[in-house]
């Protein structure tokens, strides 16, 4: 498997950032850690074993990425400044990071094509977030034991970043006609929670999720796994590999 490092300065982040490519051709996706979690995780925690199938014979090619959940949703201190960090790192990806892989992937295979993006934990509201707010570059994502609103880290502290950024609240005020709907429903969307250990959030908001984009008429693909199911690296590499075939072919 082809394996690049790379580092490279963030002018919306004022720091250098570091990622990862696996592959060498293929659908671009791009990987969202765990809460706090780093560009090595999918590979230390053997994820990427999942991936690696499709990644050898070049139906995908993968971009690991850092988060900055320690200095924005999950860190401490004044709520204003954190969400605008994490706006920051969100600018990050949109304009710095994907049209970085964007080149990389098109070099690649010789043509441009769009991102399916996939996340776990408090990565897969990263991952929903940047799939419903930018989807001219994302028609795939793949969200394993997600809660689709942020509200659990800024409690009741409320403004415009904390709405854009929170999925199940924008979503559930678009109007009817809003364009980006269609594209919504153009695209592969799929949500999936246990019910076992540590779920009790994400099921919560898992739920309520699937209530609005029903209520949109955008068809996701929700599934609830059993009593057994933990918010887990185990039942994780399960859901992906039952889950991956869905989200690329």
């Amino acid at each position: 498997m082809n394996i690049e490092y790379h580092k490279e300065y963030s002018h919306n982040l004022g720091r250098d950032m570091e990622f990862k490519v696996y592959g060498h051709a293929g659908k671009p996706v791009l990987c969202i850690p765990c809460q706090g979690g780093r560009f090595y995780e999918f590979e230390d925690m053997h994820m990427i074993d999942v991936y690696a199938p499709y990644i050898e014979d070049g139906r995908i090619q993968v971009f690991t990425i850092d988060s900055l959940d320690g200095e924005t949703l999950a860190g401490t201190g004044d709520p204003r400044w954190r969400i605008c960090r994490h706006e920051s790192w969100i600018k990050y990806i949109v304009e710095e990071a994907i049209p970085r892989f964007s080149e990389i992937n098109t070099l690649a295979n010789g043509w441009e094509i769009r991102f399916a993006v996939t996340g776990l934990s408090l990565g897969a509201l990263h991952a929903a977030t940047l799939y419903f707010r930018f989807p001219d570059i994302f028609d795939a994502v793949m969200c394993l034991s997600g809660a689709y609103t942020n509200e659990y880290f800024f409690g009741d502290y409320h403004d415009e970043l904390t709405y854009i950024n929170s999925p199940q609240q924008f979503i559930k005020n678009m109007p009817n006609d809003h364009p980006y709907l269609d594209k919504y429903r153009s695209g592969r969307m799929i949500f999936c929670v246990g019910q076992g250990a540590w779920e009790i959030e994400t099921l919560e908001s898992t739920r309520y999720f699937d209530g609005v984009l029903s209520e949109k008429n955008v068809g996701a693909r929700f599934d609830y796994w059993g009593a057994d199911v933990r918010h887990d690296w185990e039942w994780w590499f399960v859901q992906a590999a039952y889950f991956l075939p869905y989200l690329i072919d």
